[in-house]
């Protein structure tokens, strides 16, 4: 099936069950049925298996799902079967978080550049990261080695960011300032926004 076939809740759930199953290979588990595994992540199975369908056979009637298998198809599906390098833009609150975040430079995706337009921060390491100036954006992405940038500056910096990080070669970026990025069909952005998750939630919490 193509890759624009899927239905997005399916592809967003797949990082879900993954996680799922990373926590019972570390606790020795290699094999889950679709019956547990739904109850690990609060969903049915009947969803669970459909959403696999999408991607072929899996598991063994009777027996279930080899852990370690699943977890091996799933990253291969998420493209996470390689390593990604990121460049941060924006070093304050939330910057400074994903930085020192434990998941990353663990897995497949690793920090390689950190950007900033303050002139305080920019030399110093952070992290263990040096930071360089944001008017240096385009010139160090444009090697080639950074796919996918994550915007953390202010809403009126967010759009010339993004240009930079294009002109770079950047080809996916995950955007935390709360404005819509108007680029080309070869560039995917992901809209982080707490707020906006925050009105959903209480959109389902009516009474």
């Amino acid at each position: 099936m193509k890759k624009n076939e899927i239905p997005k809740e399916t592809v967003n759930r797949l990082p879900i069950y993954l996680r799922c199953l990373n926590r019972l290979l570390l606790k020795g588990h290699s094999s889950i049925s679709s019956d547990e595994l739904a109850k690990l992540v609060s969903m049915s199975p009947a969803k669970i298996r459909k959403d696999l369908s999408y991607f072929g056979k899996f598991g063994t009637r009777g027996v279930g799902y080899g852990v370690k298998q699943l977890i091996e198809r799933i990253r291969e599906i998420l493209n996470l079967d390689k390593n990604w390098n990121l460049a941060l833009v924006g070093v304050g609150n939330v910057g400074s978080a994903l930085l020192a975040h434990p998941g990353f430079n663990r897995g497949c995706f690793k920090f390689e550049l950190v950007f900033d337009d303050d002139q305080e921060i920019v030399g110093k390491e952070i992290s263990g990261k040096k930071v360089y100036d944001s008017s240096e954006i385009s010139r160090l992405v444009g090697d080639g080695s950074i796919q996918i940038g994550i915007i953390a500056v202010p809403n009126e910096k967010a759009h010339a960011v993004a240009e930079a990080l294009i002109r770079g070669g950047v080809t996916g970026i995950i955007n935390f300032a709360p404005v819509s990025l108007h680029v080309n069909d070869s560039v995917k952005v992901y809209q982080i926004d707490i707020t906006t998750e925050l009105s959903r939630l209480t959109y389902h919490m009516r009474s």
